[in-house]
């Protein structure tokens, strides 16, 4: 869909939810992209969920529909994608089971003795494949903290194939110039920039506007929404990146149900809705976390106090309801205020309409080296919040009776 110049959240009011202006044309190609009636005999204004797992042909090797066998291509699937495509600004996308399936197809684009740069900060499960499995097969993996350009910089190797970043990081939100590490890595050829954008969605973020060639989500969370799918989704504009993963895709086999995918185009549905109200909520709670004498450091890239503020007004129209903080404490005082809660449920994952709570340290982030948690931050009084679509005031009022109970005066 055409869309006219897109103002920048500085333009619009960093802070101003209720003035946020979106990506022009977000909701309705969210609801209409890909979904046309006329692609099914009966009509079905709501997408049919196909189950069958191959496809008629009229001759040997003629596919009129051009569906063969269910894991190289399938109607349902083909919704989805077309969808998360003109969401995302992108000329093409594909399903995978998983967020760590995606992943895995990415890097299946390297081959041994490559090179990859990382952002320092990211998904536990991302940073344990690199370095548990990736590296088994002779691809050696450098974290950076890809918030300095130059250290990108001085990072590259003749043999680097891909940066990898995610912005804003899981769990301490750093936010990273997607447009200026994308114009190092460019600099020399071959080298492609892949972009998490979980945390974000395209609804307030889209990378490949910004220079990143692959852009990559867990569909699990935002893009879903309701917490009952697991799934990955990329989106590129390269035509040979693009035919490159659909054959990851098809030989490799990480494919979601055709259910799974009805249930994530549904879930599209209301994605430009769910965000701005998880901005919303997720602002509100940020400043009432900032102004709570309990509380030692409030992480959210919307506040002023974020150290990437000015990169996140340039770069970003909003945020979600992904809220750090780090109580005044030790990991006893989280286990306390944790177990306190009543509203917000403890638990891993995030991007739902219910607010969850966790510890990363101990839970979404175990499995990241002692040593390097250390290095990011990552302690036992760093809470990772993912704010529902409850009624803020309600949200509020249950982290400040947990936090009274967790930190004594």
């Amino acid at each position: 869909m055409a869309s006219k110049r897109q103002r920048t959240s500085e333009e619009n009011g960093s802070n101003d939810v209720d003035n946020f202006v979106p990506f022009p044309g977000f909701g309705t190609a969210a609801i209409h992209a890909g979904q046309e009636p006329e692609q099914w005999n009966s009509r079905a204004v709501v997408p049919l969920i196909s189950l069958s797992t191959t496809f008629k042909q009229d001759s040997p090797g003629v596919m009129p529909g051009g569906y063969e066998y269910s894991r190289g291509g399938n109607p349902t699937r083909t919704c989805l994608e077309s969808c998360v495509a003109a969401i995302e600004g992108a000329k093409h996308a594909l399903a995978f089971s998983s967020g760590l399936g995606a992943t895995m197809a990415i890097c299946h684009l390297m081959q041994a003795g490559d090179h990859l740069i990382s952002m320092d900060d990211i998904y536990g499960g991302t940073n344990r494949y690199f370095q548990k499995i990736l590296s088994k097969f002779d691809v050696e993996t450098t974290f950076v903290d890809a918030r300095y350009p130059e250290r990108v910089a001085a990072a590259m190797r003749p043999n680097t194939k891909f940066v990898w970043l995610e912005t804003p990081t899981n769990p301490t939100l750093k936010v990273v110039d997607i447009k200026a590490v994308s114009d190092i890595a460019h600099r020399q050829p071959g080298v492609a920039v892949v972009t998490d954008n979980t945390f974000s969605s395209p609804y307030f973020q889209r990378p490949l506007d910004h220079g990143a060639d692959i852009v990559l989500y867990s569909a699990t969370k935002y893009m879903n929404g309701h917490s009952d799918v697991v799934m990955g989704l990329v989106a590129c504009n390269d035509e040979d990146i693009f035919k490159k993963l659909h054959f990851q895709l098809y030989a490799g086999g990480s494919v979601p149900s055709p259910f799974d995918c009805f249930l994530v185009n549904r879930g599209l549905k209301t994605l430009h809705i769910r965000m701005k109200q998880h901005y919303k909520n997720g602002l509100a709670v940020a400043k009432a976390l900032e102004s709570n004498p309990r509380v030692r450091k409030v992480i959210y890239p919307g506040l002023p106090s974020h150290p990437q503020y000015e990169v996140f007004k340039r770069q970003m129209r909003g945020f979600g309801g992904m809220v750090t903080f780090y109580l005044k404490g030790d990991l006893e005082n989280s286990k306390v205020f944790l177990k306190s809660l009543k509203i917000f449920t403890l638990a891993e994952s995030l991007g739902g309409y219910e607010s969850l709570a966790e510890l990363p340290g101990v839970m979404t982030h175990a499995s990241v080296p002692p040593e390097q948690r250390k290095e990011l931050g990552i302690d036992n009084s760093l809470i990772r919040l993912s704010v529902g679509l409850e009624d803020v005031e309600d949200l509020i009022q249950d982290l400040e009776q947990a936090l009274k109970l967790a930190v004594p005066e």
